[in-house]
């Protein structure tokens, strides 16, 4: 299990990104776990899916009641695997709203017991996260591979995945490897943020060009074409670092 979390402030593209990068990792290996982590739930649009219940919605049923016959820890699992959506080579788990009032310490912590022991079942785990990072924040994901941070050409953009980045390690997420993103891109990034990028000790991985037929599926609503995914150029080395996990898998 490799475990991708996306993250970035809104509008910079990150389910667009999160999408292309589920089409990527099919041609590697499969089946992956598609994660939307933001409360805005777009990635099954991109995804071309449809979703009836997430997983705030049995958070709050578990929280409020659970059938004599069930644990509380039983029943979680058994709804968390009627929540997940089937697509071609890889599900869909969207978490839905933030918590409500009151106490969800116990129920978190079901929660993230389930969701790791679901997430041994597939290669890769892509995770789309909303701006703050509010579900790595709150431990109910597990620790990551490679935290992609993704930004548009601007300074804020760059600014803001930093901060993410900065959210996570103070939250105590244990990241392997953290790379940004690059999207919309059209011209080159002047030297200033480069260096920005460099002196937060982080490296580009990844270039997107700003397309056109990905702006006007993104207004209309529609699911990311699987053709578009090959513009997703990432870095060498992420991509061997995905391989090697393939060929360590298919050693086993």
């Amino acid at each position: 299990m490799y475990i991708i979390a996306i993250a970035g402030k809104g509008g910079v593209g990150k389910t667009t990104i999160a999408a292309m990068l589920v089409q990527y990792l099919l041609d590697i290996d499969k089946p992956i776990l598609a994660v939307d982590a933001d409360p805005n739930t777009n990635l099954n649009v991109a995804l071309g899916l449809d979703y009836k219940e997430t997983i705030a919605d049995i958070r709050e049923e578990v929280k409020k009641q659970t059938p004599e016959s069930f644990s509380k820890s039983e029943f979680f699992g058994l709804r968390l695997e009627q929540a997940l959506v089937e697509g071609n080579g890889f599900d869909l788990l969207v978490m839905g709203r933030p918590e409500g009032p009151g106490c969800y310490c116990a129920v978190n912590n079901i929660l993230r017991e389930y969701l790791g022991r679901i997430a041994k079942n597939y290669k890769f785990v892509v995770i789309d996260n909303e701006a703050g990072m509010e579900h790595l924040s709150r431990r109910t994901a597990s620790d990551i591979d490679l935290l992609l941070l993704v930004s548009d050409t601007t300074m804020v953009g760059i600014r803001s995945a930093i901060n993410s980045l900065n959210t996570a390690k103070s939250a105590g997420i244990k990241i392997k490897e953290a790379a940004v993103i690059i999207n919309k891109f059209k011209t080159e990034l002047d030297k200033n943020k480069l260096k920005l990028i460099e002196n937060a000790g982080l490296k580009i991985g990844g270039y997107v060009p700003f397309q056109e037929n990905i702006q006007k599926n993104s207004e209309e609503g529609k699911s990311i074409e699987r053709r578009i995914y090959t513009e997703l150029e990432l870095d060498i080395g992420l991509m061997q670092n995905m391989r090697l996990k393939e060929k360590s898998w298919k050693g086993l």
